[in-house]
C-alpha cells in the first residue's frame, strides 16, 4: 500500500522533517510504498486546489498523512477537507505534535479519521497494514480513531529503541534543492527527548501522558534516547557520499550536550570522516568551559542556547526555566573564550511579560556578547502549561490565533495597546534596542539616540516608520563596518542579529 504524507510548512524556515524520514523508512522496511507533499514557498510554488487534488489521484495512496505543527494547523484542516470531499474513500491521518497535543480536537474536526499521539514508527505500520489487509483499525496503540461520529481512544505504547530504527529516508524529499535552499545547511539529529519541563514546550506532556499511560516510571521511560555515535557518523558519511553543495551540520537535538561522554566521542569521531563545521544546542546547566573546548576540538563552530528572557521572573515562574543570570552569562563566556560562535534564543510577548522585563532580556544579550541571537514571539501552543497559563489570564486572542503561520511575525496574545506596540517595535529593530547598551560608546550613543526617536512613535507613526527599518540597518551596518565599530545588525532573516566580526 502507498501511504503519503502531506507536510504544510508555509511561510516558514525551511525544515528537514525528520518524523516523516524515519515514518517513511519504517513503512519501506515493511513492504508499503511512501510519497511525499512539502508544501513551502521556498521550496517551490504552492500548489493550488487542483494541483494538490491531482496528484493525490495520481499517486492512488491507500492513507495520506499529515504532519502537522500548530502554526499550520489550520492549513492543513482546510487541505485535509478539500482532499476528503474528492476522495471520500481514502482515510486521513493526522500527526506531528499537534495531534499527539490535541488529538480529540483533530478528530472532531470530521476530516481526519485517524490521529496518531506519540511517537509513530511502530503505529504506523501496524496502521498501514490493517487497512490494506482490511483488519480492524480501532484498538491500535497511539492511533485514535473517528468511526461513526464516536472517538475511540487508545494508549500509547512504549517509546521505540532507536537502535532498531532503520535509517532516515531522504530520498523522499528533493534533499539537494532543500540544501541548496538553505545554502549548504543541513540538518542532523542524535537523540531524541529533553531532561526539562519548559512550560511553553510540548515536552512536559508528552512524559505525562507516557508515565500515565505505559505505568512506566520516568526512569523507565528511557524519553532520552540517543542514537549511536557510530550510526550519526555513518549518516554524515552517507549524505557526504550522496549529495553536493554541504557547508555546515546543524544538530536539531533539544540538549545535544547533555551526555558529556557522547559529545566527546562524537567529536573525535566526526573530526575523522569530516572538516566541515557544525552546530548544536546547548543548555547553560549543562555547559563549562570543558564542554566547550571538547566542541571546539570537535569541529563545532557555532552553539546556540535557549536564554528566552532576561528576566529571572519570567523564566522561573513563567516558564519553568531555572537558570539564574550569572549562570547564563558564565556558559556565554566560556564559549567565547573557547573560540566558539555563540547564538542566543530570546522570546517576548510572554504571558504576564511587562515591557519593563523584555527590556531585562535587551541588558542580558548586550552582556553576552552573543555572536548572533533570534527573536522569537510567544506562541500558546495548545494544552501546554503555558497556554492554559495565557488562557486563564485572558490573553489569547483566538481569531487572531487562527490565521497565524508562524511565531515570528506577530503575537495573538493582547497586552494592552502599550506593550503590544513595544512588542512590535522589537520585533522589527531589535539588534537596534541591543546596541543601545553597546560598549563601544559611538555605537552606544548612536543607537541610543535612534532607538529613542522609535520609542517616541505612536502606533501610527511606527506603522509608517518600520518599513523603513530594514533599509536603515543594513546603511547603518555598512557605515560602522568601515569604520571598525563593532555592533549587531539583521542578517539572513527580519530575526536574526548578527555581530559585524561575522563574515561567514
Amino acid at each position: 500500500m502507498k501511504v503519503l504524507f502531506i507536510y504544510p510548512n508555509l511561510y516558514a524556515q525551511i525544515g528537514f522533517n525528520y518524523g516523516v524520514a524515519f515514518l517513511s523508512a519504517v513503512l519501506k522496511e515493511a513492504g508499503h510504498q511512501t510519497a511525499l507533499v512539502s508544501i513551502n514557498e521556498q521550496l517551490g510554488p504552492i500548489p493550488t486546489d487542483d494541483e494538490l487534488l491531482t496528484r493525490v489521484n495520481a499517486e492512488k495512496p491507500g492513507l495520506i498523512g499529515f504532519s502537522i505543527v500548530t502554526v499550520q494547523y489550520q492549513y492543513a484542516v482546510q487541505t485535509a477537507r478539500k482532499i476528503k470531499r474528492a476522495f471520500p474513500h481514502v482515510p486521513i491521518i493526522a500527526g506531528g505534535i499537534h495531534a499527539t497535543m490535541d488529538p480529540e480536537g483533530c478528530l472532531k474536526e470530521g476530516v481526519f479519521d485517524y490521529a496518531c499521539v506519540g511517537e509513530g514508527e511502530e503505529a504506523l505500520v501496524e496502521l498501514a497494514s490493517a487497512i490494506e489487509q482490511g483488519g480492524e483499525t480501532t484498538g491500535i496503540r497511539n492511533i485514535w480513531a473517528r468511526r461513526d461520529g464516536e472517538i475511540r481512544r487508545n494508549p500509547v505504547r512504549p517509546f521505540a529503541a532507536l537502535e532498531k530504527l532503520p535509517p532516515k529516508d531522504y530520498g523522499i524529499f528533493d534533499f539537494q534543492r532543500m540544501i541548496d535552499a538553505k545554502d549548504g545547511w543541513v540538518g542532523l539529529m542524535a537523540s531524541r527527548g529533553c531532561p526539562f519541563r519548559c512550560s511553553y514546550c510540548f515536552n512536559h506532556k508528552i512524559v505525562e501522558l507516557y508515565q500515565k499511560e505505559t505505568g512506566l516510571s520516568g526512569r523507565d521511560l528511557n524519553y532520552i534516547r540517543h542514537h549511536s555515535v557510530d550510526s550519526v557518523v555513518e549518516d554524515i558519511e552517507h549524505l557526504l557520499t550522496h549529495y553536493k553543495n554541504i557547508k555546515w551540520f546543524i544538530f536539531d537535538d533539544d540538549l545535544f550536550t547533555f551526555d558529556k561522554g557522547y559529545a566527546a566521542e562524537f567529536a573525535r569521531k566526526y573530526r575523522k570522516v569530516t572538516e566541515l563545521p557544525f552546530v548544536c544546542n546547548a543548555h547553560v546547566k549543562f555547559f563549562d568551559a570543558e564542554m566547550a573546548g571538547l566542541l571546539a576540538e570537535g569541529g563545532c563552530r557555532i552553539v546556540k542556547f535557549g536564554v528566552e528572557s532576561g528576566s529571572e521572573r519570567v523564566r522561573s515562574d513563567v516558564m519553568r526555566r531555572h537558570m539564574t543570570n550569572d549562570e547564563i552569562e558564565e556558559a556565554f563566556a566560556a564559549a567565547n573564550a573557547a573560540g566558539l560562535h555563540t547564538s542566543a534564543f530570546v522570546m517576548m510577548g510572554l504571558p504576564t511579560e511587562t515591557a519593563g522585563e523584555m527590556d531585562e532580556t535587551v541588558r542580558l544579550l548586550a552582556r553576552i556578547k552573543a555572536g548572533r541571537f533570534r527573536w522569537a514571539i510567544f506562541f500558546p501552543f495548545v494544552n501546554t502549561d503555558a497556554y492554559d497559563l495565557a488562557v486563564g489570564k485572558g490573553q489569547v486572542d483566538f481569531e487572531k490565533m487562527k490565521t497565524m503561520s508562524n511565531f515570528t511575525d506577530d503575537s495573538c496574545l493582547d497586552f494592552g495597546p502599550k506593550v503590544n506596540l513595544k512588542i512590535a517595535k522589537l520585533r522589527a529593530a531589535y539588534p537596534w534596542y541591543v546596541n543601545a547598551h553597546a560598549e563601544d560608546p559611538v555605537v552606544k550613543r548612536l543607537y541610543s539616540r535612534l532607538v529613542r526617536v522609535v520609542d517616541g512613535l505612536d502606533e501610527k507613526g511606527f506603522g509608517e516608520f518600520k518599513g523603513q527599518v530594514p533599509r536603515l540597518d543594513e546603511l547603518l551596518h555598512q557605515v560602522l563596518s568601515r569604520a571598525g565599530r563593532v555592533h549587531y545588525s539583521i542578517r539572513y532573516n527580519d530575526f536574526t542579529g548578527v555581530i559585524s566580526t561575522w563574515n561567514e
